[in-house]
């Protein structure tokens, strides 16, 4: 009987499961997509490339690891490093004397650009060929020839110190041969080579060999290596050897095979899949549980709008076990269909997402998007089990009720919220009031995850307490209805009656109001105070970077930028990360920038708002670092104390603190000694010069000769050219904030929309009675009006109060302030959400208008 009752219900009122039917599939299409992208950020592999024909690779860790204990157990959290891990030079020897091993090749890579060449017979003039004008090559040691596929000695011999090997296409493009010279900058600096031979690359692979010695001198950082290549013995077993190798390593380093060794060559990978799993777990969470939130209220809501329907069916005889079994039938035939075609657009939203986050740089090009069955498989069965939850709970109180009560309460309308739910409520009320204060107390991420607790508690209590916070509402909010005229004072009755109505229509809206008000306005709280950091703190007259295409700076610039006339002071930055671990047992990252030159001339070119110490105090090796006071905070140190972090490598270190600034979210959250910098970062070029004048100095002629100071010269900008390249450095992670952002206010908004709908659809016999007694068609439509403003109002007021509780917490410990939140932004989405309730309620609202009142 519960499947046929289940059946003629779903056949013959469609209409009443439509918005079930939509809010499913909405939920299903997002955690399909955030399922598809966890699911990628948990298998992403890139093949390898270079290391196609090596059937062994060890290369260093590209993650920080670090034990912690949760109460008596232990975990190891990791995170990946900002710059490329190295390995010791040294390891080559230890690894290839180990049993089974043939041979171990190791393996460098650094970048250089041309500037010049000469040949032996008649020269060609500058630009006469391709790579006269900067052009990037990658440089590595003779030792490395013949790793990747097709590396052979084309013509020539092996380089000498002061020579170099040419790839065959590059010397084509370029009409050079053995015998000519080519000037190349390097880290170590500019220097003419001689071509000694050509040799067969990778197509697409400009690169140049040096011999070994000179590779590890002009490198950048000597002594370390990329990875080392291993080749078996014959008749020894590659993964054999590579189990070996990890015993015997113990951790010094990590053996790679198969797709592994594609991990190696782009070490970016382990970034990308942190991306894609916070995106798909952390965000994928959050974004799970506003789909069960909103699909159980509209369960709920559908269902409770079927009460008569159930207290009928409980008259004729229905046992209150049919009416749960027919709910549940109900459940088991809309959701899974629902769900399935919610699959679509869930797919299609995952490729949209993950080709903007490759277009964007954030993931490597050859990462595959992972479409499996357990996204599919999860979303289906997330929305089924949530829909036979919500419709068993929204009609249990029906289902249990003797014949003549339920079908008393269903002509006269649900009552207040039970006992049980109000006290959870306020439970839960609670709950957020004491994660705020926790949350202000905290510093780092930890008040970011401490401050997601705040908003899950007031979103299950508003969800809870809904009625309770219409009523009050309604009633703060009557006298200035009541003052709007017949139609005004007529919603807030009806509002004030129909509270438990309104709540469903509201918990939407305050949802998306307090998740995306969180999301959008941290990230404009963080872009604000970064462009204050930059506009306040950057003194210089002049920013020099290199020109488009080339790796950085050459060797040398501080000292001649420092010899034109009319400058007083010179610094170069090289842009770099940190890691470090801070309270909570969370390892995060932060910015950091390597000084080329003298630190006392640091207040010339920035003013960073020191707070206690001197900059001056940098000194030239890994023992002295001076911090933002907020990562200070983090690390809970001062001005000569130790601050145990890692580099972007992953070297541990312990420098001394030696200054402390509030300027750091937009410059850099710590300053390191140049030389630290360089040792320990993929690229060893500084990026960027910045520049004072003396008082008087022409700004033009000072601007022509820096720009001279490098082959192929250099760019000149000011301050608003550096404030301009910042901003679009922060571009992806806004982005990033806003997409979130976008599909959270997507889902809820149309799921707003359809709870919306499907209340003023159920006031049938209201409204005719309301027009029976003399109510015009303009009345009732006003009276519409007044109420979805009413619950846009409520929902603003709440999601933007929850929003701002989140907020404070977090913006204030990660940038001293309170939150920004523009007027350009919020009073748009204010707007916008107005007009979406507006509309929600005016178009069924019409529709009902036009039909002849009843009283049925």
């Amino acid at each position: 009987m519960s499947n046929g009752l289940a059946r003629a219900a779903v056949r013959f009122r469609p209409a009443s499961f439509a918005g079930t039917f939509l809010a499913l599939l909405f939920a299903s299409a997002v955690v399909t997509a955030c399922g598809v992208l966890l699911q990628t950020g948990l298998t992403a592999s890139v093949a390898p490339v270079r290391y196609a024909d090596a059937p062994i690779v060890v290369a260093a860790d590209q993650q920080v690891k670090s034990t912690v204990k949760r109460g008596e157990d232990t975990e190891t959290i990791t995170q990946s490093l900002p710059e490329r891990a190295r390995l010791d030079s040294g390891l080559t020897a230890t690894v290839a004397s180990l049993p089974g091993v043939d041979r171990a090749l190791p393996d460098s890579a650094f970048q250089v650009s041309a500037t010049g060449t000469g040949r032996s017979g008649p020269s060609e003039p500058a630009g006469g060929n391709g790579l006269s004008d900067g052009s990037g090559l990658t440089g590595r040691g003779w030792g490395a020839l013949g790793i990747a596929p097709g590396e052979r000695l084309a013509e020539g011999r092996a380089p000498a110190d002061g020579e170099l090997v040419l790839d065959t296409a590059s010397a084509r493009a370029a009409h050079l041969a053995p015998g000519d010279t080519l000037t190349l900058t390097t880290p170590a600096g500019s220097a003419a080579y001689r071509i000694s031979g050509l040799a067969e690359a990778q197509p697409g692979s400009a690169t140049v060999w040096f011999s070994d010695s000179t590779a590890d001198r002009i490198s950048g950082h000597p002594g370390r290596i990329d990875a080392i290549v291993l080749r078996p013995a014959p008749g020894t077993d590659p993964r054999g050897l590579a189990d070996e190798l990890r015993h015997s390593l113990d951790g010094r380093a990590q053996v790679s095979t198969d797709r592994q060794r594609g991990a190696v060559e782009q070490p970016a990978l382990y970034g990308a899949k942190e991306m894609l799993t916070g995106i798909g777990g952390s965000f994928g969470g959050i974004a799970a549980m506003t789909a069960v939130f909103v699909v159980a209220g509209t369960i709920a809501l559908a269902t409770g709008q079927r009460a008569r329907e159930f207290a009928l069916l409980r008259t004729i005889g229905a046992t209150p076990r049919q009416i749960r079994r027919s709910i549940a039938a109900e459940a088991a035939l809309v959701a899974p269909v629902a769900a399935a075609i919610g699959v679509l657009p869930g797919l299609a939203l995952a490729r949209w997402w993950f080709g903007e986050l490759v277009s964007r740089g954030a993931v490597p090009p050859d990462v595959v998007l992972g479409v499996g069955p357990l996204p599919v498989l999860a979303a289906v069965a997330a929305c089924t089990v949530t829909a036979l939850a919500a419709g068993w709970f929204a009609a249990r109180r029906s289902a249990r009720m003797r014949p003549s009560q339920a079908l008393g309460e269903a002509t006269a309308g649900p009552g207040r919220p039970g006992v049980a739910r109000t006290v959870t409520g306020a439970v839960f009320t609670a709950g957020a009031v004491v994660f705020a204060v926790v949350a202000a107390n905290l510093t780092g991420e930890a008040v970011a995850n401490t401050a997601l607790g705040v908003v899950l508690c007031f979103l299950v209590s508003v969800a809870l307490l809904g009625p309770w916070l219409v009523r009050g509402a309604v009633g703060l909010f009557g006298v200035l209805l009541r003052a709007g005229g017949a139609p005004a004072s007529l919603a807030a009755d009806n509002a004030r009656a129909s509270s438990r109505r309104l709540a469903s229509a509201t918990v939407p809206i305050v949802m998306v109001t307090a998740f995306c008000g969180t999301l959008v306005f941290l990230q404009s709280s963080l872009q604000h105070t970064a462009a204050e950091h930059v506009r306040q703190g950057l003194t210089a007259d002049l920013v020099v970077t290199a020109q488009p295409g080339r790796p950085g700076l050459p060797a040398g610039t501080v000292e001649r930028a420092g010899q034109v006339p009319g400058v007083t002071a010179a610094v170069a930055l090289r842009p770099t990360g940190l890691v470090y671990q801070q309270s909570g047992d969370v390892l995060g990252t932060a910015t950091a920038l390597g000084v080329d030159g003298d630190p006392a001339a640091l207040p010339s070119v920035l003013d960073l708002g020191v707070t206690s110490g001197s900059l001056a105090d940098l000194s030239g090796s890994a023992d002295t670092i001076a911090l933002d006071s907020t990562l200070a905070d983090s690390l809970g140190v001062r001005v000569g104390e130790r601050a145990p972090l890692w580099l972007g490598d992953g070297t541990r270190v312990e420098p001394t603190v030696v200054a402390t600034y509030g300027r750091g979210l937009g410059l850099g959250e710590a300053l390191l000694p140049g030389a630290t910098a360089t040792a320990h970062s993929t690229s060893s070029y500084p990026t960027q010069l910045l520049v004072a004048q003396a008082p008087g100095t022409d700004r033009a002629a000072t601007a022509e000769a820096l720009s001279g100071l490098a082959p192929g010269g250099l760019s000149v900008t000011d301050r608003r050219g550096y404030a301009a390249q910042a901003d679009r450095q922060r571009e992806l992670g806004a982005w990033a904030n806003n997409v979130m952002a976008a599909v959270l206010a997507g889902f809820a908004a149309l799921s707003a929309a359809n709870t919306l709908v499907m209340t003023v659809l159920d006031r049938r016999r209201e409204i005719s009675l309301l027009r029976l007694a003399g109510t015009t068609r303009r009345q009732v439509r006003a009276m519409l009006r007044w109420e979805a403003l009413l619950i846009a109002v409520i929902g603003l007021a709440t999601g933007a109060a929850i929003a701002w509780t989140t907020l404070t917490p977090i913006t204030r410990a990660l940038t001293s302030s309170s939150p920004h939140v523009p007027l350009g932004t919020a009073l748009p989405l204010a707007a916008g959400t107005a007009l979406l309730c507006l509309a929600a309620t005016a178009l069924p609202g019409r529709a009902l208008l036009r039909s002849r009142p009843t009283t049925r």
